[in-house]
């Protein structure tokens, strides 16, 4: 059975079909989500303030928009302009109960895929629990930050939030523009018009954008890094060549690596996806590329060629001088 997401992007007559029975339960959806939020903002439910900026780094929209790769672009920024960053997340696919601060032993399966992936590209502290507002307290307690950055959490209003950043697919944007469950929105678009800052994954240089540039191969279980043309040359001519990617939107990477020149066999998975030797049946002594948030996950996998691309999100001229004008204000006025 496909996934609700490949009718929530692809109109067709049985998609329309799906929207039109699902659509009491989206609009019960959106009057909750609304309401919930409205109550926070009258005061009604309590939220909590920090004693330092906290950005919200998420989006109004399920199954991802490649927020990740940019909140770790953020964390490098204000790194550079001589600040501490701390990150708090929800950990979503982990094990663990209550709130915890990443270590260097910890895996996917404990802390989710997203924070391991965080913590390990930045080096800052990051700390996940369900309950945001007690992330940010225990990242402050224990932590010398001057700056939150929440990895998702815009609908996380018991956290006070002094900056929203709103990330959109450029690509896919808003599907078919309903609620869940009959279309993607976590919020109504209109909610875009209360965010400070809203970013585009994709984009042209005149939008507050980014892209995500390919940076080099990199061994899974090893130290063996390649670039792109290094990479290619090492490939026999009859060789299989098989791209696997558990992320929002598995297309954008499977047509990144094809504007590289590679010819790959597509392996796209659900976001978060719990890899198993078994999802590899077959071919998994093929080559494989996967994307560095499918790394996290398949260290101890039966893998004998596995590559991750690692890819960094590149600003454009519109989106720093954004940042310069919304984001640095922040801690300069601390």
């Amino acid at each position: 059975m496909k996934s609700l997401d490949t009718y929530w992007y692809k109109p067709t007559a049985l998609s329309r079909l799906l929207l039109l029975l699902l659509l009491p339960l989206s609009w019960l959806y959106c009057a909750v989500s609304s309401t919930r939020r409205k109550l926070y903002l009258s005061g009604v439910l309590q939220s909590v303030k920090a004693d330092v900026p906290v950005v919200v780094v998420g989006n109004i929209v399920a199954g991802g928009s490649g927020k990740t790769p940019l909140l770790i672009a953020l964390c490098e920024y204000v790194k550079n302009k001589g600040f501490k960053p701390g990150v708090v997340s929800r950990g979503y696919g982990g094990s663990f109960t209550g709130v915890k601060q990443l270590v260097d032993s910890d895996n996917a399966e404990l802390v989710g895929d997203e924070p391991l992936m965080i913590y390990r590209r930045t080096g800052v502290p990051v700390v996940v629990s369900s309950d945001r507002a007690l992330a940010v307290e225990a990242l402050l307690a224990n932590n010398d930050c001057d700056i939150v950055f929440s990895d998702d959490g815009m609908q996380h209003y018991r956290m006070v939030r002094d900056m929203e950043i709103a990330v959109v697919d450029a690509g896919r944007r808003f599907g078919n523009g309903r609620c869940l469950p009959a279309g993607p929105l976590r919020e109504r678009v209109t909610r875009l018009d209360d965010v400070n800052l809203v970013v585009y994954n994709g984009g042209s240089d005149n939008l507050a954008s980014y892209i995500l540039k390919a940076l080099n191969l990199i061994k899974l279980g090893g130290d063996t890094e390649l670039s792109l043309a290094d990479f290619k040359a090492t490939l026999a001519p009859s060789s299989k060549l098989h791209a696997v990617a558990g992320i929002g939107n598995p297309s954008r990477f499977f047509d990144q690596l094809r504007a590289s020149g590679l010819d790959i066999i597509e392996h796209g998975f659900s976001d978060h996806h719990h890899y198993q030797n078994t999802d590899f049946s077959g071919w998994e002594q093929d080559c494989i590329i996967m994307t560095e948030k499918d790394a996290v996950k398949c260290g101890q996998l039966a893998l004998t060629d596995a590559w991750y691309l690692e890819v960094e999100a590149v600003f454009s001229k519109t989106l720093e001088t954004e940042l310069a004008s919304r984001l640095l204000p922040l801690l300069e006025q601390r």
